[in-house]
Order: C-alpha cells, then structure tokens, then sequence
C-alpha cells in the first residue's frame, strides 16, 4: 500500500490488540468477519465505498468515472470553451480499486486492482 493512500499516524491495516484469541489460535469465523468490518470501516473513513463484499473478502472503490457525453454537450454549447475543463478533468480523474481479504491467520491481505 502507498503511504499516502492512509491518513496520517495509522499504521498497517492489522486490527487492534483484543480481536485475536488469547490463546494464540487462529481466529475463528467470527472473528475473521470482525477484523474484516474493522479493515472495512478504516477505508470508508478514508473515503473509499464497497463495490462487493463476501464473508471474507471486500472490493472497495474511490473515485467516480468522468461522464464524456454531459461534458460534451458542455463543450458543444459553451462554444468549446468548457473543453479546457474536460481535458483537466480527464487526465487528473482515476478510479482506484483494492481488494481486502481475512486469511485463515485473520492478517488483511490487499491487492490494488486496476482502475
């Protein structure tokens, strides 16, 4: 994971000390689904949405496609002056997608997909 994609002062996305079983075993499907949630939830916090979720695994999303056709008609009507705007908005716009997924071990495992 890139350093900036995480707000300032949060490490790794290992949940908290109190989710794993004392007794040093794996966690068990519960557990799991909560150090899930808590991965989940420190995302959304950092402005990602889920796209999917199953019971071990989560694709979350941030950004939104550009519409082309409202930004062309823009550009038809403003006499191709909103065509400067559009070409910002094109090159500077991205769609990011990551996977989150609970290993049998409850360790987060994250895959960026493409965009």
């Amino acid at each position: 994971m890139r350093p900036h994609d995480e707000p300032k002062g949060w490490g790794a996305l290992q949940p908290p000390p109190g989710y794993y079983s004392a007794v040093g075993r794996p966690p068990d499907a519960m557990q799991r689904g909560l150090i899930l949630d808590w991965a989940v939830n420190q995302r959304i916090a950092g402005g990602w949405r889920v796209e999917s979720r199953s019971e071990t695994q989560v694709v979350m999303v941030r950004g939104r496609p550009l519409n082309h056709v409202l930004h062309a008609i823009l550009t038809f009507f403003t006499c191709f002056l909103w065509g400067a705007v559009w070409l910002v908005l094109a090159v500077t716009n991205k769609v990011e997608r990551v996977s989150l997924t609970v290993d049998a071990q409850g360790h987060i495992v994250s895959v960026h997909g493409p965009g």
